[in-house]
């Protein structure tokens, strides 16, 4: 339950893993487990990307395997897709778990982000504005103002992009993709200093990766994943703003 940042996944994933030695049948651990490594992956934090996801299958399959049918478990299956950028597959498992629970707001939060990948950008925002009437004081609001600053910002509303983005970078600032998508909002506008500033802390966070070039962020699993519609969006607005904050193109 503490903000997000790479020392408190480590926590988490430290102490699962212990609970899991001491009981390895355990299928709360092995759910728990998966769910908190594809997370992981899933805000950009992983500096093990193909071992985190590798486990977190593995996990989750087990606990699938001993009929173990609730909400959570359907919910973490779908995350696990959604890291490896199996959005299609993802989306039924987000809802058997919605159909069993109405309120996992990180269901209606993950599907919001597969309806992006898949084209659907339209029904997005009205997902995300469900999780923040059930809960707005949750403490993951901030990944959910995120997604729809991204919505705003992929369909070239800019400066709704950027109240929505500056929102989510202060309920969240450890996460790079807060920063990065700032980066391009405020150099769309025109502010290419703050997106200078913006881009070099989303570098600083995330270590040595894909934001050191546009080359590297179209060579990730995530930009292949994106349908034809999203990505084309994608290129016009977020890359296009990159670009224009510093981001090279090799």
């Amino acid at each position: 339950m503490k903000p997000d940042s790479r020392d408190s996944y480590a926590e988490a994933i430290s102490l699962f893993e212990h609970a899991l030695s001491l009981d390895p049948r355990s299928v709360g651990a092995q759910i728990s487990l998966a769910g908190s490594l594809s997370g992981r992956v899933l805000i950009g934090l992983s500096d093990s990307r193909a071992a985190d996801l590798a486990r977190a299958d593995e996990l989750i399959g087990r606990a699938l395997a001993a009929s173990h049918r609730g909400a959570f478990a359907h919910l973490v299956k779908g995350q696990v897709l959604r890291a490896q950028r199996r959005c299609d597959e993802a989306i039924p498992e987000y809802e058997t778990a919605l159909a069993s629970n109405p309120n996992l707001l990180v269901a209606l939060y993950g599907l919001g982000w597969c309806k992006l990948y898949a084209g659907s950008i339209e029904e997005v925002i009205p997902l995300v504005e469900q999780t923040l009437r059930r809960s707005p004081r949750d403490r993951q609001i901030g990944t959910w103002y995120f997604l729809i600053g991204t919505v705003h910002l992929l369909q070239s509303r800019t400066d709704e992009a950027i109240v929505w983005l500056e929102k989510a970078r202060s309920a969240a600032p450890a996460k790079p993709f807060n920063h990065s998508s700032l980066a391009a909002a405020y150099a769309l506008s025109g502010d290419l200093e703050r997106a200078a500033t913006e881009l070099a802390e989303a570098r600083r966070l995330i270590g040595e990766g894909s934001f050191s070039s546009i080359a590297k962020m179209k060579a990730s699993g995530l930009w292949r994943s994106l349908s034809p519609k999203t990505r084309a969006l994608f290129e016009a607005t977020e890359l296009a703003g990159l670009r224009k904050a510093g981001m090279p193109e090799e």
